[in-house]
């Protein structure tokens, strides 16, 4: 027998989703928020699909040139100029009349974003973290809940940015890629399905994810980025980044350790019962790469190819990705008595080269409000989305 929404709050929030869906598909409105690389490569080709689109950002140098040109410049796998409605720092303006919030700032941002939107969100806003790394649902959820906010929008998060992507100016940006499929939550979990058929009109690539746990456990950036990073930090403040990140930073040493920690991450998720997939899987699942081991699966996927190495250790890569993937991660780890040395051994090199404490910064089981939860609480969590 089928169940019945009977709270109050669901039956609105189902009317909600239904009064989306009767919209025609280009009458959504869409708000990215965030102007870097993936920002400006989100907000661009959703105006040149015919969106109508706003974008914030906190400071007005990254969108002045966006403000003058009326639009963003796309180029590589997505070619065209997309028109955007508005570009501007007044958050209240830019969620006038939206339907959904694309989220696309480092993940150590999505605090703030939280706190400058709360005043403004609806219940009938369609929130995602693009991506919300490891544990961004929760932390989003749990900041509005700091705020007071008593009636929440639908929170998701996907699973990894459905781009590979650079800014090649301050309205101008190439996207190399876009992935193939990507998993996508809502914390509870049974709004999965409504969120997904709002989103598929934009972008038919997100998929079901089993739940918010699910995607922040399969966050692959945890394995490549600050491990990458980390290892090629001599040739990267050698060269200021001038070699291929993926293709000649793996090498075959990199990507021995990288297969380490991959097996630490997925043991985590084993130890609450969640089946997640390898960084080697991962890649066939978004690009079709393949390969014998994960150092033949990165070669051979040609999203990666061209995509040059920060050119400094102070970037996204380290002081978002350690602190918003690799610490939830460990201290998660650590709550179920996981081992995860490998991971350890990169935040704490991470912490000595950047001279910042990123345990103290990071996402810990007491700050996601999960410490101390058994595994049955932790489970009803994602899918009931009560704390």
């Amino acid at each position: 027998m089928k169940k019945k929404i009977t709270k109050a709050s669901d039956l609105r929030r189902a009317q909600y989703i239904k009064n989306l869906l009767q919209k025609e598909s280009k009458d959504l409105k869409i708000c990215v928020l965030g102007a870097g690389h993936g920002g400006l490569a989100m907000a661009g080709h959703l105006a040149i699909n015919g969106f109508k689109v706003n974008l914030y950002n906190r400071g007005r140098k990254r969108i002045r040139t966006v403000i003058q040109r009326k639009g963003i410049k796309v180029e590589g796998e997505v070619k065209g100029f997309g028109k955007i409605e508005l570009a501007s720092t007044n958050i209240n303006e830019c969620l006038k009349d939206v339907d959904v919030l694309m989220v696309v700032v480092p993940a150590n941002a999505h605090r703030y974003i939280a706190q400058t939107c709360a005043p403004f969100l609806k219940e009938h806003h369609i929130v995602i973290l693009n991506p919300g790394r490891t544990g961004g649902a929760l932390e989003f959820y749990n900041t509005l809940k700091e705020q007071g906010v008593k009636r929440f929008p639908f929170i998701a998060e996907a699973q990894t940015f459905i781009y590979a992507s650079r800014s090649l100016g301050p309205a101008h940006a190439r996207i190399f890629s876009v992935k193939n499929s990507v998993p996508l939550a809502t914390l509870p979990a049974y709004w999965i399905p409504g969120v997904l058929k709002v989103i598929n009109r934009a972008y038919p690539q997100f998929i079901p994810g089993d739940n918010i746990f699910k995607t922040s456990f399969e966050n692959i950036g945890a394995v490549f980025h600050p491990a990458l990073t980390i290892l090629n930090a001599g040739w990267i403040e050698e060269t200021h980044g001038d070699f291929e990140y993926y293709i000649q930073g793996a090498s075959e040493s990199i990507a021995c350790v990288l297969e380490k920690l991959d097996k630490e991450r997925l043991e985590i998720a084993a130890a609450l019962g969640i089946k997640v997939m390898s960084a080697k899987a991962w890649l066939y699942t978004a690009y079709s790469a393949t390969g014998k081991d994960l150092r033949e699966a990165i070669y051979d996927n040609p999203g990666y190819r061209g995509i040059r190495a920060p050119e400094r250790l102070h970037h996204r890569y380290v002081d978002e990705d350690v602190p918003m993937s690799l610490v939830p991660l460990a201290s998660l780890g650590d709550m179920l008595k996981v081992e995860t040395p490998t991971i350890k051994t990169i935040i704490h090199l991470a912490s000595l080269m950047r001279g910042i404490d990123f345990w103290e910064k990071g996402r810990t089981v007491e700050k996601l409000g999960i410490e101390g939860m058994t595994i049955k609480e932790i489970r009803l969590l994602a899918v009931t989305g009560e704390l």
